[in-house]
């Protein structure tokens, strides 16, 4: 992916930021309390985006974020960011549990990889499997859609290549697809001002509301 970039988008590429700090992320561990995955350590000792650097979005969610690096859409976070995703994400789901104890709005164990400025939907690795998920507002998350960081890593790296990537394998994978018959009903949420994702599900609710509205 970084090879990519450095060939055709080399100022995409510095966005990436430079070498993380190895107490940076003893200390954003402490105060996750959890573990980065071996993979994603090494990833942000290698590279981390800074908050404060090029593309800052001040008060927002995501305060740095590297775009125009995932083909799908999204900000690729640093450090600081999957840091403070994570404790929003976490704490919003405290405070508003899910009905289904067997699909929580959010495990603490997900850590965000890439998000919106505005956190409502992105991707997660899970540190305790070691799988990539992704969320959505409006829907329920789906882990397991590529099995490792680097499966995702390479996936991006196909699609910025353009070539087929063999390496959403996960048993999600294919759950996430949205259905094309969503299409009509995402169109007119957008149009009466409802969030709703792309790439997730429609919520039962919005469908019910358009269908009242025919």
């Amino acid at each position: 992916m970084t090879a990519w970039l450095g060939r055709n988008a080399p100022g995409v590429l510095a966005t990436l930021g430079g070498p993380g700090d190895q107490a940076a992320i003893d200390a954003a561990e402490v105060r996750m309390g959890l573990e980065l995955p071996s993979e994603l350590r090494q990833w942000i000792l290698l590279n981390d985006v800074r908050v404060g650097g090029a593309g800052g979005f001040g008060s927002c969610l995501v305060t740095a974020g590297s775009g125009d690096v995932i083909p799908d859409g999204g900000l690729l976070l640093g450090l600081t960011d999957i840091e403070r995703v994570h404790v929003h994400m976490t704490a919003l789901a405290e405070a508003e549990p899910s009905g289904d104890p067997g699909r929580p709005l959010w495990r603490r164990e997900w850590l965000p990889i890439v998000a919106e400025r505005d956190g409502f939907h992105g991707t997660f690795l899970n540190a305790r499997t070691g799988t990539m998920g992704s969320w959505s507002e409006g829907s329920s998350p789906e882990d397991g859609e590529y099995p490792s960081l680097a499966a995702f890593f390479q996936h991006v790296a196909d699609r910025l290549e353009g070539v087929p990537s063999g390496d959403r394998t996960g048993p999600a994978a294919r759950r996430r697809d949205p259905r094309p018959q969503d299409e009509p009903v995402r169109r007119w949420a957008r149009a009466n001002g409802f969030r709703v994702s792309d790439r997730g599900r429609v919520p039962s609710a919005l469908r019910e509301a358009y269908e009242a509205s025919l």
